[in-house]
């Protein structure tokens, strides 16, 4: 192939980013009309939160109701209500005893803790919180609700259709498609028998290094503000049907923006980016009627360096702006554990969060001390009655406009209906509409029907890669094919329409001639993630072959074999594949699909001579990167700009892109190994004393208690929260074993003892050690360092959470090679011991609440 003039330029040899710009330009002049979507001009920008029209206006009747139920309840009722804990956590009959106002399931969590659960067993429990909630003794009997995060469809229930992520219906553009899937959601949750639903969300992400990319829609926000009203109005409309069901405008506000990507972070947009930005989703969300709004847990500090704290306790956005200015009359619920971020909170106690606007407390575990803790702060006025009032009026009018005071969920016409969680048509369409064509050089695409297939790849048969986070469990991991009944993969795609024979499927190529077939199709990408486990550190690389570098070697075994290769990205976000796309003929971004695997297929091959062929019609909903580093330095940085997207069969040439050498984007001042991003590459484990592992990696979400190993066991493992959802482990020594982290790579950490660093640990210690414990790294086979932190352990037990923290220095001098590191984080002891231990990282500086500085004597006892 001739390459293009400005291949050739000395610029662009000695400016790399120039040759990004060129080639961008390059592509984006030689394509088609419709490859480029023009965005609707942005309305002229707000100085202050809009005054809003409710599509659900205020019902005289259904005050005077309100007044009447609300007149003959005791304290401890209406508390009562304001109370959600999980389902995990509590029992029908415990709903009755306390008077409690909504349950929730969290991600992965089920009916009897089978994941296999039918829609018949989620609707039996759901009866039963139901009839609980209506055997108090209270005068007016107040129905339960139960509240889901069905994300991209009921997502939690085995055989649910399973949607595209947001981000692939914005790459779809087409709001009604969006409406249909909020339609098809409420209907599949009312059928299980719960009538609220944690979406949908709202933010409009900023930085894809964020881990929740793929939950938002855009970063255009007339994009998300329109997708935000037909959602709604699919999902909730103005509950004049029985597949209705109340949605949630979340996570209010600005949890898109925070810096550098980084969940819960800190956003320091201006007031009028947090109106105009990121209030946007809401405007249209609260307008079409949604009557819940989830706080989020990011915090807000403006560029005059006002700081507005966590989004959990300002007054000034949930009151002051949202219920008083926009009008907003249903009730807002907190996030998970979401109070106790706030400082002088916990889990089970803030009033700071009531008076500032929270109306329903997401309390997940420790609801009971809750419920005692609330009562008596407004027993002694510190939080005022009337506040308590208003939430549980709020409450009530959410309750009685969604008709649950009209019968118990099982008399729904969906109710218990299998087939109504199932709507794989509309799925199925919603994937294909998604896909982007970025590079079709030759107008490879649309394949042949005749062709002879090579299908590689990790993700061409794996419905987790597919779905992605959020998907029957939190993190969308420990999934298999078998837990899908009612989808298909890509590769089934492929097969049905080229038919069996035609398609050979090897993952990693090995041992096969590329130039036996026709045509390679590589189905690659991401790893399920969802929250921060999702996230890229700033410090870190957009370059998607440093975390997965199988991907690069499947594609460098079948590219420059005269067979044209066509790849097909999985992934949660845009990110940098220049090395990727060089590599191929033609480049679909495909998104996390969902179940309909087949969708894909569906516009990459051509149809059949009686059938209509689907084409590529998607469009990008976030510039896509040209630079390791994203493109925080503007245009120069985009290979790609939002609303790029080509036609299938396009004469459009991509010539050979800038391969940037790999290199760290910020300086890095800190190293986070547990809970680390699924990205960061490392896993924890347990081990024997001697190194012998004893089961598999624990850095997902474990499904229950885990004995290690499991005919002699030496460890109880178990999920547990010490700062957010599920983000420890706790560890029950029986026996002399080891907790560590293994980086994929080794690791060079020196730079870090020059500047004082430490390696450190957040701990909840249950159960005080009796013999020694020791913390430290190795460096390979007979190189390590350690420190005994045996009084520290002692010291916080009983005592909540603490920090615990060895120098580095202190490592090196015990014999850890800091330039090469492996195990950045081991810990030996033996029983007795049972600690929770989370936020494991590696720091610059040495501040901690134990451990003297780096430049005193290690710890010895």
């Amino acid at each position: 192939m001739k390459k293009p003039w400005f291949l050739k330029s000395p610029l662009v040899r000695r400016h790399p980013v120039a040759l990004a710009i060129l080639v961008g330009a390059s592509a984006l002049h030689s394509v088609s009309a419709a490859s480029q979507q023009a965005t609707p001009a942005a309305p002229a920008a707000l100085k202050e939160w809009p005054r809003l029209r409710s599509a659900i206006p205020a019902d005289p009747a259904i005050e005077q109701k309100i007044r009447g139920i609300l007149s003959g309840m005791t304290l401890a009722q209406k508390v009562g209500q304001m109370t959600q804990p999980e389902i995990k956590s509590i029992t029908p009959d415990q709903v009755r005893e306390y008077y409690i106002g909504s349950v929730l399931n969290g991600g992965g969590s089920w009916p009897g803790r089978k994941k296999d659960a039918s829609v018949a067993d989620w609707l039996a429990l759901a009866t039963r919180y139901y009839e609980a909630s209506m055997a108090t003794d209270l005068k007016v009997k107040i129905p339960v609700i139960w509240g889901t995060d069905a994300v991209h469809g009921h997502n939690n229930v085995r055989g649910a259709t399973i949607f595209p992520h947001n981000i692939g219906l914005g790459a779809a553009r087409d709001p009604g498609l969006v409406e249909d899937i909020g339609r098809s959601t409420g209907r599949a949750v009312r059928a299980t028998g719960i009538q609220w639903v944690f979406g949908p969300t709202l933010a409009v992400a900023q930085d894809i290094r964020w881990g929740r990319t793929y939950e938002s829609f855009s970063d255009d926000p007339v994009l998300v503000k329109e997708y935000a009203a037909r959602y709604t109005r699919g999902l909730q409309g103005r509950f004049d049907g029985d597949a209705n069901a109340v949605a949630t405008a979340k996570h209010f506000i600005g949890d898109g923006g925070t810096a550098g990507g980084k969940d819960q972070g800190v956003n320091h947009a201006t007031r009028e980016e947090m109106i105009n930005v990121h209030g946007a989703g809401y405007f249209g969300a609260l307008e079409a009627g949604a009557q819940t709004v989830m706080a989020s847990f990011n915090s807000w500090r403006d560029p005059a360096g006002v700081e507005h704290g966590k989004m959990h306790g300002n007054r000034e956005l949930l009151t002051d702006a949202l219920k008083v200015r926009m009008g907003f009359d249903g009730f807002v619920v907190s996030d998970w554990n979401g109070i106790a971020q706030i400082p002088g909170c916990s889990d089970s106690s803030c009033a700071q969060a009531i008076k500032a606007g929270i109306d329903m407390v997401m309390v997940p575990d420790d609801w009971r001390n809750f419920i005692a803790n609330t009562i008596r702060q407004v027993e002694r006025g510190e939080i005022p009655m009337e506040r308590i009032d208003d939430a549980v009026t709020r409450i009530l009018r959410v309750k009685l406009r969604a008709g649950l005071f009209n019968g118990a969920p099982a008399g729904g016409r969906f109710a218990g209906s299998a087939t109504a969680v199932v709507d794989r048509a509309l799925a199925r369409d919603a994937v294909r509409k998604s896909l982007v064509l970025l590079k079709n050089n030759r107008g490879v695409l649309p394949l042949t029907r005749s062709a002879r297939v090579l299908v590689v790849g990790k993700s061409a048969n794996s419905m987790q890669n597919q779905t992605g986070g959020w998907t029957l469990t939190w993190q969308g991991t420990e999934n298999t094919n078998a837990d899908f009944p009612n989808g298909d993969t890509i590769l089934d795609g492929m097969r049905e329409h080229a038919g069996a024979g035609r398609v050979v499927f090897s993952e990693n190529a090995a041992g096969v001639d590329v130039r036996g077939f026709d045509a390679v199709i590589a189905v690659i990408g991401e790893s399920p993630y969802a929250e921060g486990q999702g996230d890229i550190v700033p410090s870190d690389t957009l370059r998607h072959t440093r975390r997965h570098p199988e991907d690069l070697a499947v594609l460098r075994a079948v590219s420059g074999r005269g067979v044209p290769v066509v790849t097909v990205f999985v992934s949660g976000r845009p990110a940098y594949v220049n090395d990727l796309i060089n590599l191929s003929d033609a480049f679909v971004a495909a998104w996390l699909p969902g179940t309909e695997g087949k969708g894909v297929a569906d516009v990459m091959y051509r149809a059949a001579a009686a059938g209509r062929q689907a084409v590529f019609q998607g469009k990008l909903p976030f510039n896509w990167p040209g630079s390791d580093c994203g493109i925080a330095g503007g245009a120069a940085a985009v290979l790609f700009k939002r609303g790029y997207g080509l036609d299938a069969g396009a004469e459009q040439m991509v010539g050979e892109l800038p391969v940037e050498s790999a290199a760290a984007c910020a300086a890095r001042d800190r190293v986070s190994i547990f809970p680390a991003s699924t990205q960061a590459g490392f896993q924890l484990l347990a081990a024997g004393i001697n190194g012998e592992l004893l089961g598999g990696a624990l850095s997902a979400e474990l499904a229950g208690p885990v004995m290690l190993p499991p005919a002699m066991p030496r460890l109880k493992v178990e999920n547990a929260q010490i700062h957010t959802q599920q983000d420890a482990r706790r560890l029950t020594w029986l026996a002399p074993a080891v907790l560590i982290a293994r980086a994929g790579d080794s690791i060079d950490l020196s730079q870090f003892a020059k500047r004082d660093g430490v390696l450190r640990f957040d701990v909840v210690v249950s159960a005080a050690p009796n013999g020694p414990v020791t913390v430290g790294m190795e460096c390979g086979a007979g190189c390590r360092g350690a420190a005994t932190v045996t009084r520290a352990l002692r010291d916080a037990a009983g005592k909540g959470r603490k920090t615990i923290s060895v120098p580095l220095k202190c490592l090196a001098e015990n014999g850890a090679d800091l330039s090469r590191i492996q195990v950045p984080f081991r810990l030996e002891a033996t029983a007795p011991l049972v600690a929770a231990f989370t936020r494991i990282e590696v720091a610059m500086d040495g501040s901690a609440a134990y451990a003297s500085p780096a430049s005193a004597a290690c710890p010895t006892e």
